[in-house]
């Protein structure tokens, strides 16, 4: 085995190990931590801002997409995916998209684990991944049954990557995410027009 696939191995395994155990209804505090931010987070900005680490976070009355799953994690679960995403792209920096897509040097702590496509790389490395879109797929067409709790991501207008949590399922899910008006709870039907991108059980049990 070469010494490069060897390290990469390695770093996933340890990643693995690193998200430690976590108690049945992760996904339903998941989603009622998300739930939690409606009210809260009223604004929207993707601004880079310098952060407190571990644990830093813009003001709650603002943020992204992914702010409401980090804030969900850490307030529901005690999970970090600030710190999370960052030590494991201390471990393996090429594994993610940050050099190609925004021409990133390094990890940077303050950015990386707010941006969509940095998640889905570090849930599909930590084992959390249920499913990815191989092609177009609607994006209230995810296959497979969702979970209350369940991380799901979309290209909105086909390019724009997004993610959300899932607060219900059946015939009427519905979703918690912010695109531009703060954290809002949204019918995943009206994500239809939009592309599913890929779901998420995180963390993976």
């Amino acid at each position: 085995m070469r010494r490069r696939e060897f390290m990469a191995g390695s770093a996933v395994l340890l990643l693995a190990q690193q998200i430690r155990a976590v108690p049945a209804g992760s996904g339903q505090r998941l989603a009622q931590a998300a739930r939690a931010q409606v009210g809260v987070t009223t604004g929207y900005d993707p601004a880079w801002r310098q952060l407190t680490y571990p644990n830093g976070d813009v003001p709650r009355s603002t943020g992204v997409c992914a702010d409401v799953v980090i804030r969900a994690g850490r307030d529901g679960l005690g999970l970090d995916l600030q710190k999370l995403v960052h030590e494991d792209m201390l471990r393996d920096f090429d594994a993610y998209p940050a050099r190609r897509v925004w021409g990133s040097k390094a990890p940077d702590a303050n950015i990386d684990h707010r941006r969509v496509l940095n998640l889905q790389c570090y849930w599909q490395r930590a084992h959390a991944q249920v499913w990815r879109a191989s092609g177009p797929a609607p994006g209230d067409g995810f296959p497979g049954p969702l979970e209350t709790g369940d991380v799901v991501t979309w290209l909105l207008d086909a390019r724009l990557p997004h993610v959300g949590i899932v607060a219900t399922i059946g015939a009427q899910a519905r979703v918690m995410h912010n695109i531009g008006n703060g954290t809002e709870e949204t019918p995943l039907s009206a994500f239809h027009s939009h592309r599913a991108a890929a779901h998420y059980r995180w963390p993976a049990t």
